[in-house]
């Protein structure tokens, strides 16, 4: 979560070499076809980023997977989760709760992005965590809108929608992480949004240049290193599992569009080099 919450409003700007486009990976056997492209989930408006590959695949697809159904009652369904799952029970404060470094850090923060500091502290650290990032993204003028799964849902009409997990099954694996690591996670955040406001805009450029390995440092390498456990949960055996999803897909046939988060689809963990693991011909970065 780390990288993606830094650096918004920077994004606007980027400069990026000529020809440069997102990744995408083509995964094929005898009568089937899967592309997979990676998400940036939220992004600020005026970014040139569909490629070629990505419309083609769009116009000729059966069916379109993202990690969630993409629709308003999902939408609703996980707002209510988050409420409900993530809330401190009563009497707790988050601000309390931290180590008195991370509190005033915490504070300052959710002074500079306009986070109500009453709001904050009745929120788990995860949740605290997406709504420094909800502030963060809209004082920058991004939001899902522009994001990657927005656009592609409305760009392919026809396809029909599959997801990987239910709102419950996602939310589960935030609200499943010890406290301790919650608080070391949110910890790194406070760190990115106060110290690195260029790392969104870093993140977005190895996006735009299809450069996996800037990725992989900027959207996964923090993650194993300071929370493993979080990146087990949220990273690895998801991939694990969403492989296995595929892999029964390519048993039958027909044309197949994936987007999840870039980070899904980077490293030898990633959902192509699992894959590639399981004997399909993987052509990509």
């Amino acid at each position: 979560m780390r990288a993606l919450l830094a650096g918004l409003a920077a994004a606007c700007a980027i400069a990026l070499p000529a020809r440069a486009e997102p990744p995408v990976w083509v995964v094929r056997d005898a009568d089937s076809e899967i592309l997979m492209f990676g998400s940036v989930h939220v992004l600020p408006p005026g970014l040139t980023w569909r490629p070629a590959a990505l419309d083609a695949a769009l116009a000729r697809a059966d069916d379109l997977w993202f990690e969630l159904p993409m629709d308003p009652a999902t939408q609703a369904e996980v707002g209510a989760l988050a409420a409900r799952l993530g809330v401190l029970p009563p009497g707790q404060s988050l601000f309390t709760l931290l180590p008195p470094a991370d509190a005033e850090k915490l504070m300052a923060v959710a002074y500079v992005y306009g986070v109500d500091k009453a709001t904050l502290s009745r929120l788990e650290p995860w949740l605290a965590e997406v709504a420094l990032a909800a502030a963060a993204y809209g004082k920058a003028g991004a939001d899902t809108g522009n994001g990657v799964e927005m656009t592609i849902n409305a760009a392919a009409p026809a396809a029909t929608r599959r997801a990987f997990e239910t709102p419950a099954e996602q939310m589960g694996f935030f609200d499943a992480a010890p406290m301790a690591e919650q608080i070391v996670s949110l910890r790194e955040t406070l760190r990115e949004l106060e110290r690195d406001p260029e790392a969104f805009m870093t993140l977005v450029r190895a996006w735009m240049a299809g450069d996996t390995a800037g990725l992989d440092r900027e959207a996964l390498e923090p993650m194993r290193k300071v929370t493993p456990g979080m990146f087990r949960r949220l990273v690895s055996q998801r991939n694990e599992a969403w492989a296995k999803t595929l892999d029964e897909r390519l048993k039958g046939k027909g044309n197949t569009v994936v987007v999840v988060g870039v980070g899904h689809l980077i490293g030898t963990g990633g959902l192509p080099a699992r894959l590639r693991a399981l004997g399909y011909s993987v052509t990509g970065p």
